[in-house]
C-alpha cells in the first residue's frame, strides 16, 4: 500500500466517525420534533372532539329555550284569545289571566337574553359560535401535524440508513424532509398558512 493511499483511508476513517455524530445528533432533534409535534396533534385532535360536543350542546340549549319560548308565546296568545272570546269573564280570572300573560311575557324576554347567567338564546349562539371557531382552528391544524409527523418519520428513517449504509445522499435527503416536517409542525402551532 502506497502513502497516498494509506492517508486517504485515514481521512475516510476519520471523516466517517464525523459523519455518523452527525446524523445521530439530527436524528434526535429530530425525533424531539417528532414528540412535541405528535403532543400538538394530540391536542388539536381533543381540542376538535372536545369544542365540537360543547358546540353541540349550546345549540341543544339553545333549540330548547326556543321550542319553551315558542311554547310561552302561543300559551300567551291562547290565553289573550280567551279573554277576548269571554268579554264577561269576572275580574279576579280575567286579573289572574293577565298577570299569567305577564309573566310568560316576561318568560319569553329572559329566553331571548339572560346575560346574568349567560343563558339566555343570544348568550347561547355566542357559545357556539366561540366554540366552533376553537373547532376549526385545531381542524385547520390537525392536517399539519399529521403532515409533519409523517416527514419527520421517514426523514429519521432515511437518516438512520445514512449512517448504516456510510451515504451522504440519504443524510441530505433525510435532512431536507426532517426540516420540511419540522416547517409543517411550526405551521401546524401557528397557522402561518392554512
Amino acid at each position: 500500500m502506497e502513502a497516498h493511499e494509506t492517508s486517504e483511508l485515514i481521512e475516510e476513517a476519520g471523516e466517517y466517525p464525523h459523519q455518523k455524530n452527525r446524523a445521530a445528533l439530527t436524528i434526535a432533534i429530530f425525533a424531539m420534533v417528532l414528540a412535541i409535534t405528535s403532543l400538538g396533534g394530540s391536542n388539536a385532535g381533543k381540542d376538535i372532539t372536545q369544542e365540537n360536543i360543547l358546540a353541540a350542546n349550546s345549540y341543544a340549549f339553545y333549540q330548547a329555550k326556543s321550542i319553551r319560548q315558542t311554547s310561552l308565546k302561543i300559551a300567551a296568545a291562547d290565553m289573550e284569545l280567551q279573554m277576548l272570546r269571554e268579554p264577561g269573564m269576572n275580574a279576579a280570572a280575567k286579573e289572574a289571566m293577565l298577570k299569567k300573560i305577564d309573566d310568560y311575557k316576561k318568560t319569553v324576554e329572559r329566553y331571548e337574553s339572560e346575560p346574568e347567567k349567560g343563558e339566555g338564546k343570544k348568550e347561547l349562539l355566542e357559545r357556539a359560535k366561540a366554540h366552533e371557531m376553537v373547532r376549526d382552528q385545531a381542524l385547520r391544524q390537525d392536517p399539519w401535524f399529521d403532515y409533519a409527523e409523517g416527514a419527520l418519520q421517514i426523514a429519521i428513517v432515511l437518516l438512520s440508513v445514512s449512517i448504516i449504509g456510510s451515504l451522504p445522499a440519504l443524510y441530505f435527503g433525510g435532512l431536507g424532509l426532517g426540516l420540511l416536517g419540522t416547517l409543517c409542525a411550526l405551521n401546524g402551532f401557528f397557522l402561518f398558512y392554512g
